[in-house]
């Protein structure tokens, strides 16, 4: 695997590294070997999909709060998303920063979420899927999410969403939570 830091510390971008011949490629997309060198987080406990039935379905953004953090291992198995990730570290040099990363089944190409970012994504194909190894049981009395529009995070999408949930569209704003 081809392990790429991102401008956010702990977060990374991979890319399987592809044995190529007549009949494909062959490469990993998991190696726990490979994770503990780049001293990433590897248990593991749970393994999520996302089915998301048109183009232009956003989701986001969420996260699980501690003692219930989770880091996460984006994939996108069918169509494909623009994944983006907000770091929420208050003691972070790169606190409300974000990057976004296009990941698509074709590529292959993954995203390493550490605990204490929002995680979302905009589809952008219909009938796209998306899995994640998450490293906590989902723990509703943890979540925590922000919306995907927020001022405090200037988030630029490639293009409006066409679909975004009730629920989504009714988180609070960041700076509205951080003073409560």
């Amino acid at each position: 695997m081809i392990f790429t830091e991102t401008k956010l510390k702990g977060a990374f971008i991979i890319d399987v590294k592809r044995i190529e011949d007549e009949r494909g490629f062959f490469g990993r997309s998991y190696c726990k070997n490979e994770f503990d060198e780049y001293g990433l987080n590897t248990n593991v406990v749970q393994t999520n999909v996302s089915f998301n039935k048109i183009r232009g379905t956003l989701r986001g953004m969420h996260m699980q709060t501690s003692p219930f953090g989770e880091t996460k291992l984006v994939r996108c198995t069918r169509g494909g998303i623009y994944d983006v990730i907000v770091d929420l570290r208050p003691d972070s040099e790169t606190f409300k920063e974000w990057i976004g990363v296009e990941l698509t089944a074709d590529s292959f190409r993954m995203l390493y979420v550490p605990e204490g970012f929002a995680h979302g994504f905009l589809t952008l194909e219909d009938n796209t899927a998306v899995t994640y190894q998450v490293t906590q049981f989902y723990t509703a009395s943890a979540e925590q999410a922000y919306r995907w529009d927020d001022p405090a995070f200037n988030i630029e999408w490639p293009f409006e969403p066409a679909l975004v949930s009730g629920k989504d569209q009714a988180h609070a704003p960041f700076e509205d939570q951080i003073s409560a």
